[in-house]
């Protein structure tokens, strides 16, 4: 495609047609979001297309924008441009870089499942990401539990009275480029089938919430405040996780996590989840 035709500029609800087209039809796709999820982030997030008259070349969309901190949701390029993959990801992120910064953002952030085998990294690296975290994957195929838990916990849906409780949690268990804002939460509870809450004495001290992709279910986040850690309440998340996967008849669980995770490593591997040799990563650059 000629330099000279592209245009880029912020996509709206009304670009969604040629979004889902490109994601259809081209083999060049990073995509960390569902469908369901995509009216939401072009709603919420900066997102950007590139171009040629009304026709849609490539993307690159944002996500869980909280300053100091954002994610990118998704990049494609349509398959005539598929040797323009690189210069067009130059080009988005060149325009995406201000209106992050105008945000609050000063990290951006790409998730990878393969360090090994991933096609943006390389060309991710040259832009001035660097390898930042390892990620590690887990698989469970079955509904075995070893435990229920602590059953003092009430697990319920998650209401919209429950999000400064969820913000307090995030500032205590993760680092800023994990943490959901309030917009994130209510996204979360529009698009995921699961998402509930777990209060004991009356105050909300976790929440949990999972995705399904037909035969297969996400475990996404599974979370309890550290001031009532090593009571059973993790425990009590995870096993009303599985029964909501049984109830699905997944085939089967995944999840990832941090590598040095090891609190969150012992809970999964209790309950039955095998760690698979493939590691992710998270690169980073500064804005």
């Amino acid at each position: 495609m000629p330099r000279s035709f592209e245009e880029v500029r912020i996509l709206t609800s009304g670009d969604i047609p040629q979004v889902r087209r490109l994601l259809e039809t081209s083999e060049y796709i990073y995509q960390r979001f569902t469908l369901d999820e995509l009216p939401s982030i072009l709603a919420h997030y900066p997102a950007l297309g590139v171009f040629n008259g009304s026709s849609l070349r490539g993307f690159i969309l944002s996500q869980t924008v909280h300053a100091p901190s954002a994610w990118i949701a998704g990049f494609c390029v349509s398959w005539t441009e598929n040797r323009a993959y690189a210069r067009l990801l130059h080009t988005l992120l060149e325009h995406l870089a201000p209106r992050l910064t105008a945000q609050g953002v000063h990290h951006l952030h790409y998730s990878g499942n393969d360090v090994e085998q991933d096609w943006l990294r390389d060309v991710l690296l040259t832009e001035g990401f660097v390898p930042y975290r390892l990620l590690y994957a887990y698989d469970k195929f079955d509904y075995r539990v070893p435990t229920q838990g602590n059953q003092q916990v009430i697990v319920r849906p998650f209401e919209v009275r429950d999000i400064p409780a969820l913000l307090t949690i995030e500032d205590a268990c993760f680092e800023d480029l994990w943490r959901y804002d309030a917009v994130s939460f209510l996204d979360i509870a529009e698009t995921h089938p699961y998402f509930v809450v777990a209060e004991l004495d009356g105050k909300v001290i976790g929440y949990q919430f999972n995705a399904l992709d037909d035969e297969y279910g996400y475990l996404v986040r599974i979370a309890v405040h550290p001031s009532v850690g090593g009571h059973g309440i993790g425990a009590r998340l995870m096993a009303e996780a599985i029964r909501f996967f049984e109830k699905a008849r997944v085939i089967r669980i995944m999840l990832n996590t941090q590598d040095d995770n090891t609190n969150a490593h012992r809970l999964y591997e209790w309950f039955g989840f095998m760690r698979i040799s493939q590691v992710g990563f998270v690169l980073r650059k500064n804005l």
